[in-house]
């Protein structure tokens, strides 16, 4: 137990220890003899355990917080005068040698504009109601480390959290810089006398313990009262884990642009950037309404240059507020050049690339090459196999590269993909043009366009007839063992493998283009409202054409149209598209892609309602398919023949057909590739499930689009056509709460479903809560 001299000077109030206190746990015990109570006996009364009462009484432990007092005192039946004697001498005793210092506040200035962090705030805040409802000798004080990348306002939260906490920690909050980012940060010893002299403690008690008992001394002094510690700018945890207290009641708020992981015990807030209005309100607080509301349009620009950022949002701020000849469109057309951005984001000594370098400047580095090479990703983001091509390691490896750079609040991650911030990709770039050479940085991009169309390539002919799996001398990085993990990462680097191939493109690589285009023709039915399919065929068409190839480009037109009118609903554009795939296919005298052609071109008629046209153009098709033996076109224009008798009103005459069609498929076997055959089961279900309509069979109707939905499970696009096609039928049989829950499935299905199914279940749902009779949706 660490002991002072009675008394003490200073600004601070406190209470003083006189020589005729009786210490606490001499009158405990003097008062449990006297009630003629053992330890035990007392315990039972108390609820103190044996052991807690024991070392109380003789001073192995701290005195215990007000409400184990009060239990203490109601075990021992005291009188009024009693229980007050043994209060004050659990005050003496939590404050060894009178040091109680109330009210200590050590912060600096803050700011009178916050903004956001709503969130963050109010879990705080809770956290501290927890920690200060903590009052027992066992009480652990709540510590929270906030980190994220730089500029996030880590420090700004920290400070806001402390003045809408202050009320809970009455004994005092103190902020200590811990100056993480310096080349020689404080050591724990330092950093712990600067606390022990906030709090008041005299500088002959500090010497008369000595440095080795400041620990001690630090310790008891935040277990025995309720402070609230700000540790700003951590460096690491070797810095801040031996100024955690063990004990207490107090609140314990650790900033630091690490995650500091290798702390147990601990609460983490992660910071990112501001939501969009919380941004703009920020700049508009900083510019002011007038100026803002001027140009709504220039503000909306300078939040997203700014990449919500709060950092980049004052700096932007500040800089306008200082200038109040400028527009905020002049400072929006000045962040718009991404070459410039990044040393317009200044305003007197703060700097937003000199927040970032700090950072920098403390990777290792194999750890910076890495962060330097992200900016030549494409995309927004990228999972580890693409670091790993640019890093030049095996893979785990470059986990561990990518993991520090999360760690250093450099990179975000959710799950498996890592992003750089839009202000950190540019400062990645201008550390790319400094530290390697322009033909370092090409090579290392080209790599990397080549690795991903490359890989593209292989996960594509998961789904093409005569391909399937990789073959056997297929070295690569990505898992690629199965047609759906070819979908996954064929969707989760759509981006940066679409940038590879229109750079390629644009380079003259067109046999690239049409092998990575030919490779995905089967896949795009996987993923068919991704967005990007009409660019893609249609750029394809065009390399094609370039090559001097009219089969080629008969194929890669019939894509394009295809593409076009499903995708887009530009039904005339796909007609034009269609034939003049059709003048190439005999150009080049192949009666598969004329096929093709035809088949296309009816599925547009069919939309157009032009049933003449559209079913002479299927039977057209299929006699071509049955003649080039292209069963996988033969099988497609079966089912449209049968799609076409439906709408044209031969629902019987439909039924048969399709019937047909499933006895063509279920004879071919495996010669249709197995993601095929389910494809278009799922579309001759649904249109059996049309006829049935027509008939008037709602059950067989919702019976035959379930089967559907079994089907097309992990295919988006389908699940959302056939879930709205299923709330339509429902709704039409009455079965309004069915119908509900099959419209508001298609709506959860997210960006890659259907938009115009999305946006009909969306009205049908209107329609119902507008006019809850309702059963039978609009034609």
């Amino acid at each position: 137990m660490i002991t002072f001299p009675r008394g003490r000077k200073g600004d601070v109030e406190g209470e003083r220890v006189t020589g005729e206190q009786v210490s606490f746990g001499v009158l405990l015990r003097e008062l449990r003899l006297a009630a003629s109570l053992t330890l035990e006996g007392l315990a039972e009364t108390s609820g103190v355990s044996v052991r807690g009462i024991g070392d109380l009484e003789r001073g192995r432990r701290a005195a215990p917080q007000r409400r184990t007092v009060a239990a203490l005192a109601d075990g021992l039946a005291l009188g009024e005068a009693e229980r007050d004697r043994l209060l004050a001498a659990a005050r003496t005793r939590r404050d060894p040698g009178g040091y109680a210092p109330a009210g200590v506040r050590s912060f600096p200035r803050g700011i009178d504009d916050f903004i956001g962090r709503e969130q963050e705030v109010k879990e705080l805040t809770g956290l501290a109601q927890q920690a200060a409802a903590g009052g027992d000798e066992s009480a652990r004080p709540t510590v929270v480390v906030v980190c994220g990348p730089p500029g996030a306002g880590k420090t700004t939260l920290a400070l806001q959290a402390a003045q809408e906490l202050a009320g809970l920690f009455p004994d005092g909050q103190l902020m200590v810089d811990l100056r993480g980012m310096d080349d020689a940060p404080p050591d724990p010893p330092q950093l712990m006398l600067g606390v022990l002299k906030a709090l008041q403690v005299a500088d002959r008690d500090l010497a008369r313990v000595g440095p080795q008992g400041h620990p001690e001394l630090y310790r008891q002094l935040l277990a025995d009262h309720r402070h609230l510690l700000v540790l700003d700018n951590a460096r690491d945890e070797a810095q801040v884990r031996p100024l955690l207290p063990s004990a207490g009641a107090g609140m314990v708020l650790v900033t630091s642009r690490r995650m500091l992981t290798g702390l147990d015990n601990v609460r983490r807030l992660p910071l990112g950037e501001l939501e969009p209005q919380e941004a703009t309100a920020l700049l508009t607080g900083l510019v002011g309404t007038g100026r803002a509301d001027a140009d709504p349009a220039a503000v909306a620009e300078v939040v997203q240059r700014c990449g919500h950022l709060p950092l980049a949002l004052r700096v932007a701020g500040n800089w306008l507020a200082t200038r109040t000849g400028w527009s905020v469109r002049r400072l929006a057309d000045r962040l718009a050049r991404e070459d410039r951005r990044l040393g317009a984001l200044a305003a007197g000594d703060v700097h937003v690339s000199a927040a970032f370098e700090l950072s920098y400047q403390q990777l290792t580095p194999t750890a910076a090459r890495l962060f330097r090479r992200l900016a030549l990703v494409p995309g927004p983001d990228t999972g580890p196999e693409v670091a790993a091509q640019l890093a030049g390691q095996d893979l785990f490896d470059t986990e561990d590269t990518l993991e520090e750079l999360v760690e250093a609040g450099l990179l975000g991650t959710n799950g498996f993909r890592y992003r750089l911030h839009d202000l950190l990709r540019l400062y990645a770039r201008t550390r790319l043009a400094t530290e390697e050479s322009a033909a370092e940085a090409e090579a290392a991009g080209q790599a990397l366009h080549d690795w991903l169309l490359d890989t593209a390539v292989v996960a594509g002919r998961w789904y093409e007839p005569g391909h399937g799996a990789p073959p056997p001398d297929w070295r690569g990085t990505v898992d690629l063992s199965s047609a759906d993990k070819a979908l996954d990462w064929l969707k989760a680097e759509g981006l940066n493998w679409l940038a590879a191939y229109r750079a390629a493109a644009l380079s003259g690589d067109h046999a690239a283009v049409v092998e990575v285009a030919e490779a995905l023709h089967w896949f795009s039915d996987q993923w068919i409202f991704w967005g990007h399919w009409p660019e893609i065929f249609d750029t394809a068409a065009r390399s094609a054409q370039a090559l001097g190839d009219p089969l080629i480009e008969a194929t890669q037109l019939n894509y394009h149209a295809w593409a076009l009118s499903l995708c887009e609903g530009r039904h005339h554009n796909s007609l034009d598209a269609a034939a003049r795939a059709l003048a190439a296919a005999e150009r080049a005298g192949d009666l598969s892609q004329q096929a093709w052609a035809h088949q296309y071109r009816s599925a547009v008629f069919r939309r157009l309602e032009d049933w003449d046209q559209s079913m002479a153009s299927f039977r057209l098709a299929a006699e071509l398919f049955d003649a080039a033996g292209d069963l996988h076109g033969a099988l497609q224009a079966r089912h449209g023949v049968g799609q076409m008798l439906t709408k044209s009103g031969s629902a019987e005459e439909a039924l048969a057909s399709l019937a047909e069609t499933i006895a063509f498929l279920v004879d071919a076997g495996d010669r249709i590739e197995p993601h095929i055959a389910r494809f278009t089961r799922i579309q001759i279900h649904s249109a059996i499930s049309n006829a049935h309509e027509r008939l008037g069979d709602w059950e067989a109707a919702a019976g035959h689009l379930r089967t559907a939905l079994e089907l097309s499970h992990g295919n988006t696009g389908m699940t959302s056509r056939t879930l709205n096609h299923l709330g339509r039928v429902l709704l039409s049989a009455g079965r309004t709460a069915e119908a509900r829950e099959a419209f508001t499935s298609c709506i959860a299905q997210g960006p890659d479903a259907d938009p115009s199914k999305v946006a009909d279940s969306r009205e049908q749902l209107a329609l119902l809560d507008a006019a809850p009779g309702l059963q039978h949706p609009p034609p």
